[in-house]
C-alpha cells in the first residue's frame, strides 16, 4: 500500500511538471495561446471582476418598480411595473465631505495653476445651506471644511460635479491598480496634462513614466513592451451614478424578504414593514432614518430626540439595509443618471436595465485616425453620426425616444418618421425670422411637451427639460412620503443643493453572482 502511494505522488507530481511546462492551446484552433511562436494570441484568463474600493456587489434579478403605497402627491409618475436590473456595485454608503475633499484637493494640485477654472467647476455651493427666513451661516462656512463634518454626506454638488468625480474617482483607482502592479510610475509632481487618465491610457496617449509594461507577444512587434489593455482584464470599469433602477433595486434590498423566488413582502422602505421605528428588541422604537417628523419637529425633543439629526448625520449612521447599503432612506436625496420623465415606464420601453438618457458619443480623431487629446490631457468626444442602416438606434441623442414629446405635435412627427425612413437626418422648419421652431433642436420635442406660452415680460418656460435629472431618496428636510424607495423627483443637472448628495455605481461585468 505504502509503495502504491509513493507512486500515485511520484506520477501526480511529474503530471504536474509536465502541465507546467505545457503551453495553453486554443480549443478553437489547437494553436498555443501566449506564444509567439504561435502568433501570440493573448488570453489572460482572469476569471471575474475584483470589487474596486467603497463599493458593494448588488445581485440583480426583477423586481415590481414604482410606488407602492399611496401616492398622496397624485403625480402618478412612477406607475408600479415589473422590470429586471442586471448585477452591479454600489457605493456603502453616500460620498462624504472628506472624500469629496480629496477630489478638491487633487485637482486643485493638478490643474489649479495652469486651469484654474477646472477647480473652481467642480468646487462644492457652499451657499446652498442658506435660507432667507433661518441662520445656516455655520454650514456655509464650515460644513465642508470643518473635520467636524469630515464623514457627513458631500451637499452643494450637481449632478455635472457628481459626474466628474466619478470620472476623477476611476482614475485614480485605476492609476493605483498599475501602479501596485509596477507596470507604471506613480506621478506626484507635473500632473496637470500629463496626469493619469484611465481613457487617455487605453488610447495609447499616457505621456507619464512607465515601468514594467506587460510584453508583447505578437511576433510583429518584436517582443516591445506594450500597455495594459481591457483584453487584459486588469483595469477596473467606470465609476458612474446609478441609474434610477439600480438605484431602487439597491434601496430595497430584496435579498433580505424573498423565500425559492418567491417576494414574502414588496418593502416600501429599505427595511421590512411600513413603521419609522426598530422593532429590534434591544433598540426598539429608535427611528431607523434622518428625517423631518412633523412641521417643525426636526429631531425630537431635548433629553428624548427621535432621529438624533436636525440636518445631516455622518453617512454611516442608523441600520443599514439588507445588502449593507447606509442611508438609503434619509440623510440626503441622490441624484441618478437617468433624465427624467414623468413616465417612468413608456409603452415599448427596455424591461431589462431600463434607463433615459442615452447620448451615444466616441472619441474625436485626427485625420490619421489618432486619438486626439486636447490641451489639458483630456480626450474630447463628439456624438456618434446619423446611420440610417441601423436598427437598434440611428442617431447619437436618445433622451427623447419615446416620451410621448413628438406624438404631441403629430406633423413634426409624422414629418420625422418619414425623414427617417428615407435615411435622413430630421432637420425642424425655420421660422419666417430665421431661427429654428426652437431654440435648442435636441429639446425640441420636449420644448414643444412641456412648454407654456409667454410674452415679453414671462418667456416660455418649462421645469422638465433634457436637462433635469432623477433624484432619489428622502433626505432630512422632507417628510416620512420621500422616504419610500418608490418616489422620485427631479432637479436641474447644473443645480445644487444642501439636500442632494449622492453614491457612485459600477457595473458587473462577467457572472451575475459573486
Amino acid at each position: 500500500m505504502k509503495i502504491f502511494k509513493l507512486s500515485l505522488l511520484l506520477l501526480t507530481v511529474a503530471l504536474c511538471f509536465a502541465s507546467c511546462g505545457k503551453k495553453a492551446t486554443s480549443a478553437t484552433t489547437g494553436w498555443n495561446l501566449n506564444d509567439p511562436k504561435w502568433g501570440g494570441f493573448d488570453a489572460t484568463g482572469i476569471p471575474e471582476q475584483g470589487t474596486a474600493p467603497g463599493l458593494v456587489f448588488i445581485e440583480g434579478g426583477s423586481f415590481v418598480m414604482g410606488n407602492v403605497a399611496d401616492d398622496s402627491r397624485y403625480q402618478w409618475n412612477n406607475v408600479p411595473h415589473t422590470v429586471t436590473v442586471s448585477s452591479f456595485y454600489i457605493d456603502e454608503t453616500e460620498v462624504s465631505n472628506q472624500a469629496y475633499q480629496e477630489f478638491v484637493y487633487w485637482m486643485q494640485r493638478a490643474y489649479g495653476e495652469e486651469y484654474p477654472e477646472k477647480v473652481r467647476a467642480i468646487y462644492p455651493d457652499t451657499a446652498a445651506w442658506r435660507d432667507k427666513l433661518a441662520w445656516r451661516e455655520s454650514f456655509v462656512d464650515y460644513y465642508f471644511q470643518s473635520p467636524a463634518y469630515a464623514e457627513y454626506p458631500v451637499v452643494g454638488v450637481s449632478w455635472e460635479q457628481a459626474q466628474a468625480f466619478c470620472t476623477w474617482r476611476t482614475d485614480r483607482v485605476n492609476e493605483k491598480v498599475l501602479v501596485d502592479k509596477g507596470i507604471i510610475m506613480l506621478e506626484q509632481e507635473d500632473l496637470g496634462t500629463g496626469a493619469f487618465q484611465t481613457d487617455v491610457y487605453l488610447a495609447g496617449q499616457y505621456q507619464g513614466e512607465n515601468k514594467n509594461q506587460l510584453r508583447d507577444l505578437n511576433p510583429s512587434n518584436g517582443g516591445e513592451p506594450r500597455n495594459v489593455r481591457k483584453t487584459d482584464g486588469i483595469l477596473y470599469p467606470y465609476y458612474r451614478l446609478p441609474t434610477e433602477a439600480e438605484w431602487e433595486f439597491a434601496a430595497l434590498g430584496m435579498i433580505g424578504n424573498t423565500y425559492d423566488e418567491r417576494v414574502t413582502e414588496h418593502k416600501i422602505y429599505p427595511w421590512a414593514g411600513s413603521s419609522l421605528r426598530s422593532a429590534n428588541k434591544k433598540y426598539y422604537g429608535q427611528f431607523l432614518a434622518n428625517f423631518t417628523r412633523t412641521r417643525g419637529d426636526a429631531m425630537g425633543v431635548a433629553g428624548n430626540l427621535n432621529d438624533g439629526w436636525d440636518y445631516t448625520c455622518p453617512v454611516k449612521w442608523y441600520f443599514p439595509n439588507d445588502y449593507g447599503l447606509y442611508n438609503m432612506a434619509g440623510n440626503v436625496s441622490e441624484w441618478c443618471m437617468d433624465v427624467y420623465r414623468k413616465d417612468a415606464n413608456p409603452v415599448g420601453g427596455t424591461e431589462l436595465d431600463p434607463f433615459r438618457g442615452n447620448i451615444y458619443k466616441t472619441p474625436k480623431l485626427d485625420e490619421d485616425g489618432v486619438v486626439l487629446v486636447g490641451d489639458d490631457g483630456m480626450i474630447t468626444y463628439e456624438e456618434v453620426g446619423f446611420e440610417s442602416n441601423r436598427r437598434n438606434y440611428r442617431q447619437a441623442n436618445n433622451v427623447n425616444y419615446l416620451d410621448g414629446d413628438r406624438a404631441s405635435n403629430l406633423d413634426n412627427w409624422m414629418e420625422q418618421e418619414m425623414d427617417e425612413e428615407e435615411g435622413m437626418e430630421y432637420e425642424p422648419e425655420e421660422e419666417e425670422d430665421g431661427d429654428s421652431e426652437f431654440n435648442n433642436p435636441e429639446d425640441e420635442w420636449t420644448n414643444n411637451m412641456y412648454r407654456r406660452k409667454g410674452n415679453k415680460q414671462n418667456p416660455v418656460t418649462s421645469m422638465v427639460n433634457n436637462k433635469v435629472r432623477v433624484v432619489k431618496g428622502g433626505s432630512w428636510r422632507d417628510r416620512a412620503y420621500w422616504l419610500q424607495a418608490g418616489t422620485r423627483r427631479y432637479y436641474d443637472q447644473d443645480k445644487s443643493t444642501s439636500w442632494i448628495g449622492f453614491r457612485c455605481a459600477m457595473d458587473r461585468l462577467g457572472s451575475r453572482t459573486k
